[in-house]
């Protein structure tokens, strides 16, 4: 058996193949609560705020596939709450960032909750820039990017978060991640009025998903948001300002 890292590791790789792929959500969620139980009676603080954050962070994706109006926000929330308060305490400002990400995603995507989502997503960025977690950063500027692009219909500042985002996805290298980043930077130019470098990136985002055998949703999700831009729509069907 690998250390509690390695198994924590490998919980985050059946997470996001179940996330991107499968749609099987059971080792991981076996491995995370496992986790959540021998940090308790080992009392390791970190450890259980880790596991924490990762079934919140596992809830946070089922309802991604699910209708969002049915999802139970006060369990996520709850969960990234009791990881960030371990996380605080222990003094970890890598895990801190983690978990107000997480808070940050849970009040704006299941919400709609911007007011509060942003200054969570604001100190996750001010943390995160200080650590290497390439994931972390690029998520924290991909979901401000969509703040200034959908809610403050700031363009320009949209696409500098965006593109950041995407720099720092490519740079990570793995294949799921890379078609969001890609298909959020075309959205950012399309607000921006950079209409065909926009639909390319769109584009290239739906064979990168193709290419990376991700869920008949996913790609489906993607072929949506560039129908509607080819029209001239956002991906909420609205016109492009």
């Amino acid at each position: 058996m690998g250390t509690t890292g390695e198994t924590l590791t490998a919980g985050n790789e059946a997470m996001f193949e179940a996330a991107f792929r499968t749609g099987d959500y059971g080792r991981a969620e076996e491995t995370f609560t496992a986790l959540l139980t021998d940090a308790r009676e080992a009392g390791d603080r970190a450890l259980e705020a880790a596991a924490l954050d990762r079934l919140a962070m596992l809830t946070h994706f089922r309802a991604l596939e699910n209708d969002l109006a049915d999802a139970d926000s006060e369990i996520e929330v709850g969960l990234f709450e009791q990881a960030l308060e371990i996380r605080r305490e222990l003094g970890d400002e890598a895990g801190t960032a983690e978990s107000l990400f997480g808070l940050g995603l849970a009040h704006q995507v299941l919400r709609s909750d911007w007011a509060t989502a942003m200054p969570y997503y604001r100190e996750a960025l001010e943390l995160a820039e200080r650590h290497d977690d390439l994931l972390l950063r690029s998520e924290v500027h991909r979901h401000i990017g969509f703040y200034y692009a959908m809610g403050d219909l700031e363009s320009d500042r949209a696409l500098h978060h965006l593109k950041i985002s995407h720099d720092l996805r490519t740079e990570l290298g793995d294949p799921r991640w890379i078609p969001g980043g890609t298909v959020a930077l075309g959205i950012a130019e399309l607000a921006d009025g950079l209409r065909e470098q926009g639909l390319a990136h769109m584009r290239q985002a739906l064979q990168q998903a193709r290419d990376a055998n991700l869920s008949a949703q996913r790609i489906a999700w993607i072929e949506k948001f560039l129908a509607n831009a080819e029209i001239g729509l956002d991906p909420a069907g609205k016109k492009f300002a």
